[in-house]
């Protein structure tokens, strides 16, 4: 382990072993539909962590580097939303709806639950918001009072539950309007959902990533009374 050092205290290796598995993946996939390359990635860099005894830090070193990707990433989204904006502006006003009604029932569902088991408020401020993308879940729990970084652990896993549930669970209900699908996989299981979507239809993941974007600005202004009436009571 000791001639490995440089490399695992280096970027190179999280990078590489991050997206050198996930490609494996996505190969593997091809021949077993089963496979989700996301989650299978996932498991095997914890357990290779895990068994070869090397701290989550010297991963992240790399990993950040990766996190940082993501802007740009989910930038790019904003590509064949422009293609298909004007189709998506014929049904503003439903699609604008759906994304209100989705992101105010998840929000006051989540919050029932935690407060009907008992929860801490510090566990539902930190999971009301699970819906919203990991950086809009982050910012609402910290200024609610909740833990950012069990939002994120919980944002991810909703978006991981939507991707492989989600377009199962909308086909047996009978939806099959690509806008629709688009507008409740989005709300829902934000950036995960709409990388899913973006796989088999790209007018469901154009759907899928405006609808991400507008659950997660609308999340936050839902937020903003509990917010104005925690600082009230303080």
């Amino acid at each position: 382990m000791t001639l490995l050092n440089p490399i695992l205290h280096s970027p190179v290796f999280g990078i590489a072993l991050t997206v050198g598995l996930y490609w494996g993946m996505v190969k593997l996939k091809a021949r077993y539909r089963r496979v989700h390359p996301l989650i299978c990635t996932a498991a095997v860099i914890i357990a290779i962590l895990v068994l070869g005894d090397i701290p989550y830090e010297d991963y992240r070193i790399g990993g950040e580097w990766l996190s940082w990707a993501l802007g740009p990433a989910t930038v790019a989204l904003a590509v064949p939303l422009y293609k298909h904006a004007s189709l998506i502006r014929s049904k503003l006003a439903p699609v604008m709806t759906g994304i209100t009604l989705g992101a105010i029932v998840s929000a006051g569902m989540t919050a029932c639950i935690f407060y009907l088991t008992g929860a801490s408020m510090e566990l539902m401020y930190s999971a009301v918001a699970k819906s919203s993308s990991a950086p809009f879940s982050m910012e609402i729990a910290r200024r609610l009072g909740g833990i950012p970084e069990l939002a994120a652990a919980i944002s991810v896993l909703t978006g991981l539950f939507g991707s492989l549930a989600g377009p199962a669970f909308l086909r047996l209900c009978g939806v099959r309007s690509d806008i629709a699908i688009g507008a409740a996989i989005g709300t829902s299981s934000h950036g995960i959902g709409t990388a899913r979507l973006m796989e088999t239809s790209e007018l469901q993941g154009s759907v899928s990533g405006f609808a991400m974007a507008a659950a997660g600005m609308i999340s936050t202004l839902l937020m903003l009374p509990v917010y104005w009436w925690l600082l009230s009571s303080s």
